[in-house]
């Protein structure tokens, strides 16, 4: 992430990304965490995880909720990175 857009794209991700992902009904929570290692190409680097009940919810976020939330994403285009990573939990302690 460009430095500059930073602090904007964070309130945004606070205030209206996160929520509204959480508004789809397909998640039951959200965690937001920063990494902390510095990035061989610079920048700022989140990671933001969805949970979901099964993958039923998550198949169906992307059929219905999916290219709504990318559009979202476009007021920072050039200036953010992002993807998407399906995990699985495998225990949890």
């Amino acid at each position: 992430m460009q430095e500059e857009a930073h602090a904007d794209w964070l309130k945004w991700m606070k205030e209206e990304y996160i929520p509204a992902m959480l508004d789809t009904g397909k998640f039951t929570k959200a965690l937001m965490t920063k990494v902390l290692s510095k990035e061989p190409m610079g920048g700022i680097t989140y990671s933001v995880q969805y949970t979901a009940e099964s993958m039923a919810y998550l198949k169906t976020f992307y059929v219905e909720d999916h290219a709504n939330m990318v559009a979202k994403t476009t007021i920072f285009k050039g200036k953010i990175v992002e993807f998407s990573t399906e995990l699985q939990v495998m225990d949890e302690q």
